[in-house]
């Protein structure tokens, strides 16, 4: 009898791997068994490689708030970690038909057309949820107690989701219309001495690095997206999280490698905008100053009592 159970076991879990497989859109690559890995736009390699870049603590006992679940890469690689409670919050992705969007995204991509916000889109369906099918798959194939939760985290009650010793807020700060109010209840529901793990698109401005400074995209200037807003430079980060609340801030990166193409870039750079050559010109205050876009990650360590 036992045989028996353990036979139709695996026959269910090959079934829900299989029905995971063939879902018509992933974003994240999740390893469901050895060897067998969905089809997400961000490969499990790139994935590996962010996990390590997030520098987190030992989450054995912990409880872990993933922000912005997504496909759930994170909170499941958290419950993988042996945290005792994780918890996957969403609305957003959950809420778009993800495969139809991304299809239509394509399109517009490509000829340079505009695209409307997914919330503003013929694909926003939020009773229906279609955007969680991947997640709920990965759930049933792996297994996994991951927690999830639809909620909008800018409008929702944060009292009863609670506080966690570990927050994960990834990829979600260049979308929020309000970035001080977004690490304020950000803060909020981080437990007391608990850590707050920041990952976001940011920018690097030359001259400007000792200033708090972001770049604004009113419209779909990023990626034809917009739903992106914000580009903070590190000093932001570090001045977001510290008005926020939080007791310590370290910037794990706070701008790009610095090859030695990019150190000569660096100087032509350090020539015409830091020196009189410019106004020479007559070119001085032209819009002409270069920035850099790249992904910066940040710790926010709460103190004795966590403020939102």
């Amino acid at each position: 009898m036992r045989l028996g159970n353990e036979h139709n076991q695996m026959v269910d879990t090959n079934e829900m791997i299989h029905a995971a497989l063939n879902h018509p859109c992933w974003f994240h690559s999740i390893e469901l068994s050895p060897g067998i890995v969905t089809p997400g736009r961000k490969t499990a390699q790139n994935l590996e490689e962010e996990w390590r870049a997030l520098r987190l603590p030992d989450l054995r006992g912990k409880a872990v708030l993933d922000i912005g679940a997504y496909d759930g890469y994170f909170s499941f690689a958290a419950e993988r970690a042996g945290a005792a409670r994780v918890t996957a919050l969403d609305h957003y992705v959950w809420s778009v038909d993800m495969a139809e969007y991304m299809k239509e995204w394509n399109a517009t991509h490509l000829s340079g057309r505009f695209l409307p916000a997914p919330h503003k889109s013929r694909h926003w369906k939020p009773e229906e949820l279609p955007g969680r099918g991947p997640f709920d798959s990965a759930r049933l194939a792996l297994g996994s107690h991951v927690t999830p939760i639809v909620g909008d985290f800018m409008t929702m009650d944060l009292v009863p989701l609670g506080q966690f010793d570990v927050v994960l807020f990834l990829g979600v700060l260049y979308h929020m219309e309000n970035p001080l109010e977004a690490m304020r209840r950000l803060a909020a529901v981080t437990a007391p001495h608990g850590l707050a793990v920041i990952e976001t698109l940011a920018v690097d401005i030359p001259g400007l690095e000792n200033r708090a400074c972001c770049e604004f995209f009113p419209g779909s200037e990023l990626n034809n997206d917009e739903s992106n807003w914000w580009a903070p430079n590190a000093k932001a980060i570090e001045g977001l999280c510290m008005a926020s609340g939080f007791k310590t801030v370290t910037i794990l990166r706070d701008k790009p490698k610095r090859t030695l193409k990019s150190r000569a870039v660096g100087a032509i750079k350090h020539l015409l905008h830091e020196t009189p050559l410019m106004r020479a010109l007559g070119l001085e205050g032209r819009g002409y100053l270069p920035v850099t876009r790249y992904r910066a990650f940040a710790h926010a360590r709460a103190g004795e009592k966590s403020e939102g």
